[in-house]
């Protein structure tokens, strides 16, 4: 009868412990014993993709055919990267469920993941020699949600947006043979504005999880408390600070425009309607009189569609003179 050790007991005890993080959340996000096939794997991430928000279905709709299964595999690693730090509840639990997910992509990269979206990932990095380091950043960021609840300055929160939003504009244009830094500048540009968007948007529901983006030195200047954000005071002051930040999520979707001016026109499409959606957000804000506690400002279907049909349309009729080529990989 073989001997069961100290170190036998341990290690069953850690594994039980990653067994219980993972039930934390859907039970199809756990890592499993033994790898699935890519077809399995392919199809696990189409899935995931296409089940958890219509935005990602419409902007598929002006995606190359050839394309689609590589943006499904990074949708759906984005996508459990962000839940793991966000729907855990647990910063310790969400800690180490990221660890393990890192651990993944480190096996990705060497060859051998046993998790579906990181067997299908396999092939993305492969044929478009993606950095490691454009996946890795995103878990940097959603580690510090774990840790950092409050940003002093304007600055240290576009630091917090260089991790959590700036790789995923770099992951689109990796898919779509773009990799120099010139595009990447002007994707950061959107991509954080469209991040700022998010965040007066969903000042309450931040709050809820014991988070403020706005900057602190904003807070200060103009007169407005925490407590006002915990009581849902949408008071002048504060109406007025978010006047502010408003406007300057703007100037930040305005320098990042011209990207859509220097890319293949079915990736415009895409880069124009987030654009105008994220701007679209801004406006809602804007019509509500800036009084975004207790009631978070929506795109109405309506208005999405039109977004839609206004991108689409704006690249059939507009000549594109400015620009620089179309990538092999999409002609």
């Amino acid at each position: 009868m073989p001997t069961i050790t100290k170190a036998d007991t341990e290690a069953d005890a850690e594994t039980g412990a990653m067994v219980s993080d993972w039930m934390r959340l859907p039970a199809e996000y756990a890592i499993p014993e033994s790898a699935p096939t890519v077809a399995e794997a392919e199809e696990y991430c189409r899935r995931l993709a296409r089940s958890h928000y219509e935005n990602f279905s419409v902007a598929s709709w002006f995606l190359p055919a050839k394309l689609r299964q590589h943006f499904f595999n990074v949708y759906a690693y984005c996508r459990i990267s962000d839940d793991l730090g966000d729907e855990v509840d647990d910063a310790a639990t969400s800690l180490r469920l990221l660890d393990e997910w890192e651990a993944e992509l480190n096996a990705c990269y060497e060859g051998r993941p046993r998790h579906p979206v990181f067997v299908a990932l396999a092939g993305t990095v492969r044929k478009f020699e993606i950095p490691k380091q454009e996946f890795s950043d995103l878990l940097t960021a959603f580690r510090q949600d774990q840790t950092t609840t409050r940003y002093e300055t304007f600055l240290d929160l576009l630091g917090y947006c260089r991790n959590s939003a700036n790789p995923v504009g770099h992951l689109v244009l990796y898919l779509c043979g773009y990799r120099d830094a010139e595009r990447q500048q002007l994707s950061d540009y959107t991509c954080t504005a469209l991040q700022l968007a998010n965040f007066w948007q969903d000042v309450s529901m931040d709050f809820d999880k014991g988070r403020i983006y706005l900057p602190l030195e904003d807070l200060r200047r103009f007169g407005v408390s925490e407590e006002e954000i915990r009581n849902e005071e949408n008071s002048p002051a504060f109406r007025e600070m978010m006047r502010f930040e408003v406007a300057r999520a703007r100037e930040w979707f305005a320098q990042g425009l011209p990207l859509i001016e220097k890319v293949d026109g079915k990736l415009a499409i895409d880069i124009d309607l987030f654009s105008r959606g994220g701007m679209e957000i801004l406006n809602a804000i804007k019509r509500q009189g800036y009084a975004v506690l207790g009631c978070r400002p929506a795109i109405s279907k309506a208005r999405k569609l039109a977004l839609v049909v206004r991108a689409a349309l704006r690249r059939a009729i507009t000549p594109k003179p400015g620009m620089m080529g179309t990538p092999e990989k999409l002609r």
